[in-house]
């Protein structure tokens, strides 16, 4: 057996900060050092950031990435690091002069590289290119078909990026055959809740049919609608675990391992499953093993509960946001209700008190309470607090507008919501600060938001919340809290009280939506799961509310490509996963009865369905849908 320290760096990248993030390489990679560690592991793409989504279709941002990664290997050899070999993730391109899988010659490819001694010593490129969910990578890349096999200190090492673990056969069915020592995977793999074990059990399983110990390094931070959640491990071949990091920090997962002596010297095609071959090429480093030295203790760090993953990730989703787009500031509006309380005290957990303003902007109807309990948030977080009532501004636009017949009902309404957009956007032109949407995943899901009004903002950071996650968050980060010594952050009557828009006397959102335990349900089936409606019905959802549902999901769509991004943790997050079109006839109806064909009038089929009413809580406004495609009846 021979030995190897081995440091995963777990680190936040910056797409397209090719220097900064070059600079983060060599900076933990001298942390590593000084922590003798023989190999330091960075995650995928890590030179450009990852996703870098059309910026990797520009040649001039393929060739950045390859000269970057050819200086870099300068940089650490003169920086006194070219003894450690370092893995990095890099955007490279195609080296074969045909085409490939009906691709030009020279596209790009995920790629990653070992450096060592001041030289590139081997470059792998992603076999199986994901084209699910929020990857596009069928768009961008050709994938690489040969796996180069690295002899370091007397251990075979290969290289693999994420996905090749994912699916079967590929380069791990080589690894086994070309005797691997060490498989080391890089990683973008975002968050989403409860991942973390079913990538635990991914690596273990893979590590049993490669028979190697595998390391596996991710991403951590935040990259538009994506956060990463960092979760690095290392397993040996029998899927034990031997280390593991913490979720949602930076740092150095480091683990002394034992691993066999390199005995394989072959090279040339391999089978890798399902019919097809890949090319081991082979390279060393040193083939001498290390001289025995005492291990250190490597460490597995506790997983968070449900509650403190969500909000670690919703955390660090608004922070990396708000940082890397260079804003110094926040602003939303604060009604006392729990929507915005959760983003509040979101955005101060991410930026610090001192960035966040957070604004009441009570209308006639908005109740002393809920001035009360917004100022009283405000307090106790520390936040910049101010009073704008808009009431006489809703007057002056219902005056202007009574010569065209005036506004009634949830025009009226929405006036409010709008009046508070403009207010929120104005401070924001004035001061440089980002707007902070306070709406939830509910609300997005059944159109309950007010088109330019509560809906207008550059970030939305519970979008992917459902309302009782919403209220679940805020209960344990009170209790977070109180268990440190600390004054819960949200007043207790924000979390209990009915919510209401308080657009209209009395008004609730129970009025015009079920209960949101109930709903919650029903929108986790038919979004999540995309569920049609019989299987809905079959699930044991009441009939007349699944058609209703359905209804108010469909109607919203053109409203959700109009919301601003806001961080991913579900499996199904409206925008980067459900793609749906606005203008669409498609209409979920019970199946007809076997051998009773559906007989459509002439007058049915011409007749216009009319999106229903929707409505909001008191972080988001009641939106008419007048504004909403009409969709023809099948």
């Amino acid at each position: 057996m021979a030995q190897l320290r081995v440091a995963l760096a777990q680190v936040d990248l910056t797409v397209g900060d090719l220097p900064g993030n070059a600079d983060i390489v060599v900076s933990w990679t001298r942390h590593a050092a000084e922590r003798r560690a023989h190999l330091v592991a960075f995650p995928e793409m890590a030179l450009t950031g990852y996703p870098a989504e059309d910026l990797v279709l520009r040649r001039s941002f393929v060739e950045a990435s390859r000269r970057e990664l050819d200086a870099l290997a300068g940089r650490l050899a003169a920086a006194g690091l070219g003894d450690i070999a370092v893995v990095v993730g890099y955007l490279d391109r195609c080296p074969h002069a045909a085409p490939q899988l009906g691709r030009p010659a020279g596209e790009p490819q995920n790629a990653v590289a070992l450096v060592h001694g001041g030289r590139v010593v081997a470059r792998y490129a992603k076999h199986h290119l994901p084209n699910y969910g929020v990857f596009d990578e069928f768009r961008y890349f050709v994938r690489g078909e040969r796996l180069p096999v690295v002899r370091l200190h007397g251990v075979d090492v290969a290289m693999t990026i994420c996905e090749d673990l994912w699916q079967d056969g590929g380069p791990v069915a080589v690894a086994r055959q070309a005797g691997v020592g060490l498989v080391v995977t890089v990683n973008g793999s975002p968050y989403e809740r409860n991942k973390d074990d079913v990538r635990y059990e991914l690596v273990a399983r893979r590590a049993r049919e490669a028979g190697t110990t595998l390391a596996y390094v991710n991403l951590v931070g935040g990259q538009d609608e994506l956060v990463f959640d960092g979760d690095s491990l290392v397993v040996d071949a029998t899927g034990r675990l031997l280390a593991r990091a913490p979720q949602f920090e930076e740092g150095l997962l480091l683990a002394d391992l034992d691993l066999p002596l390199a005995r394989d010297d072959r090279v040339g095609t391999l089978p890798a499953g399902a019919g097809g071959v890949m090319t081991v090429e082979r390279a060393t480093v040193s083939g001498a093993p290390l001289a025995p030295y005492p291990p250190q203790p490597a460490g597995v760090a506790p997983r968070l509960s449900d509650e403190a993953e969500v909000y670690a990730a919703l955390v660090t989703g608004t922070r990396d946001y708000v940082r890397k787009n260079r804003f110094g500031s926040v602003v939303l509006g604060l009604s006392g209700g729990i929507d915005s309380a959760l983003v509040a005290t979101i955005a101060g957990d991410a930026l610090g008190p001192a960035a966040v303003h957070v604004i009441g902007l009570p209308s006639r109807y908005s109740s002393e309470g809920s001035v009360a309990d917004a100022e009283e948030l405000a307090r106790r977080q520390g936040l910049h607090w101010s009073l704008l009532p808009i009431g006489a501004v809703v007057e002056a636009y219902l005056a202007a507008l009574a010569d065209t017949g005036g506004l009634h009902g949830v025009a009226e309404e929405n006036l409010q919501a709008r009046v508070r957009g403009t207010a929120l956007m104005a401070l924001s032109n004035e001061h440089g600060h980002l707007v902070l949407t306070t709406g939830n995943k509910s609300e997005l899901a059944t159109g309950f938001s007010t088109l330019y009004g509560d809906s207008a903002g550059g970030f939305a950071p519970i979008k992917d919340v459902p309302k009782t996650l919403v209220w679940a968050l805020a209960r344990w980060r009170n209790a977070d809290a109180a268990a440190r010594g600390a004054t819960p952050p949200i007043p207790e009557n924000s979390i209990t009280k009915p919510p209401s828009a308080e657009l209209a006397p009395g008004q609730l959102d129970t009025d015009r939506l079920p209960d949101y335990a109930v709903l919650d349900r029903l929108l986790d089936d038919y979004v999540e799961r995309d569920l049609g409606r019989d299987a809905l019905v079959a699930a044991g959802h009441d009939p007349a509310l699944v058609e209703r549902v359905i209804r108010l999901v469909d109607a919203a769509e053109h409203k959700r490509r109009q919301s601003p991004p806001g961080p991913k943790i579900s499996l199904r997050a409206f925008g980067r996963d459900r793609r749906l079109p606005i203008t669409s006839r498609w209409r979920e109806q019970a199946a007809p009865h076997v051998g009773a064909p559906e007989v459509i009038r002439p007058e049915q089929a011409s007749g216009v369905e009319v999106a229903p009413d929707v409505d909001a809580d008191a972080d988001a406004n009641v939106d008419a849908d007048a504004d909403a495609p009409r969709m023809r009846a099948h």
